[in-house]
């Protein structure tokens, strides 16, 4: 088992009661999502990675509300309650070309859930894509994007862990099969210790990561492909085609927060991605795997978030000062 969460809050109690609230979209689709920290406080929008769910939003719940920040949520298209992406952004054959770009239409249904005209972004894993995309379509619309571990194009990667190429070939080929195994691997999931999830996205001992926190990549885990796999199918069959994503229309800052010893992604590919967008930074966390990554430079991520609400619109973001994230936990590169 996991050793005993010794945080002051336990990300378990967020997770578990956090409200879902399902949008209705076009063409009869809909979109779920749930709140977390502040629900006063200057939106941030988190997209999980992929696998993911909304319920991964509850690792920046006691952060958030210390800082005054509201963390909406979403199941991405095809994940958890959420429909799947419209018919015509499904990916293709890779080899045909590059996938489809992310309307981004869900983003604007949460701005108008809460009637906002611009909120932050943050994404994880294999959210990047889509966090990119919405930037890149709605300059007015994102204050500010923080990439956490993010996956990166193909043309930018040095390398691809073979597990990844395994399943983006899967998607491809033998979608039905690659929906079955996570079907399986749900229910696995649901019924062995957390630390045999935690453990895809660490890269040493999971079983040191806190239990509130095992549970909660658990719980999302099992959320994100037990009503639907058509999400985690796209995601993969996208991982293999190049972006169709303009960077060059990105306006907005952007923090890259990548970990050098993440496994799953490897930072060689973020040190491109990030020459590649005007105005990006990395922020290199050291020591840190892929969930590690996400862990420890939440505090620093959601600063960052604040500092840009405040600077884009002072008088309303006025609120809690903000404190101070630990400096061993980044440094910029």
């Amino acid at each position: 088992m996991a050793t005993p969460d010794a945080s002051p809050s336990d990300p378990r109690e967020a997770a578990e009661s956090a409200e879902a609230k399902t949008l209705a979209l076009d063409g009869g689709r809909r979109l779920t999502y749930a709140e977390y920290g502040d629900s006063d406080g200057v939106p941030v929008v988190f997209l999980h990675g992929a696998p993911g769910s909304r319920l991964l939003g509850a690792l920046f719940d006691a952060a958030a509300e210390e800082r005054g920040i509201r963390v909406l949520a979403p199941d991405r298209p095809g994940y958890g309650r959420s429909s799947s992406r419209p018919t015509s952004e499904e990916p293709g054959d890779p080899s045909q070309g590059s996938a489809p770009t992310p309307s981004g239409d869900f983003f604007d249904a949460l701005l108008d859930d809460i009637g906002a005209q611009s909120a932050g972004l943050v994404a994880f894993s294999g959210g990047s894509r889509d966090a990119l995309a919405v930037a890149a379509a709605r300059p007015d619309g994102v204050r500010h994007v923080s990439v956490v571990a993010g996956a990166v194009p193909p043309e930018t990667r040095e390398e691809t862990p073979r597990t990844q190429r395994f399943l983006s070939w899967l998607a491809t080929n033998a979608p039905a099969l690659l929906s079955y195994l996570f079907r399986g691997q749900a229910w696995l999931a649901g019924v062995l210790d957390p630390s045999v999830v935690v453990a895809q996205y660490t890269a040493d001992d999971a079983e040191t990561v806190p239990d509130g926190v095992a549970v909660v990549v658990r719980d999302d885990f099992v959320a994100a492909v037990s009503r639907s796999r058509r999400g985690v199918v796209d995601d993969f069959r996208t991982a293999a085609a190049p972006w169709d994503v303009p960077l060059d229309d990105i306006e907005t800052d952007v923090s890259l927060w990548h970990g050098d010893a993440d496994t799953n992604v490897p930072i060689a590919g973020v040190r491109r991605l990030e020459s590649e967008i005007s105005g990006a930074r990395l922020r290199e966390v050291r020591g840190a795997d892929h969930l590690r990554t996400l862990l420890r430079s939440a505090p620093g991520v959601l600063d960052e978030q604040r500092r840009a609400a405040r600077s884009l619109d002072p008088v309303d973001s006025a609120g809690p000062s903000e404190p101070t994230a630990p400096a061993e936990s980044h440094h910029r590169v």
